[in-house]
């Protein structure tokens, strides 16, 4: 599923920037915040991890 974004991760992407995008798309997930709640500046990366979870309905605004 997501893959390819945790081994980014754990590779040395972006850091903190990636864990908040992974924070933001679970709980997204679990219905908590909507994808328009999102900061712009990690949209894509949300937007990429919903798209992997099987979900990218979730991932309109």
């Amino acid at each position: 599923m997501i893959r390819g974004f945790l081994l980014r991760l754990a590779i040395g992407g972006k850091g903190g920037e990636d864990m908040m995008a992974l924070l933001l798309a679970q709980r997204i997930i679990l219905g908590k915040l909507t994808f328009a709640e999102v900061p712009s500046s990690l949209k894509p990366a949300v937007k990429e991890i919903l798209v992997e979870s099987g979900v990218p309905e979730l991932a309109e605004e």
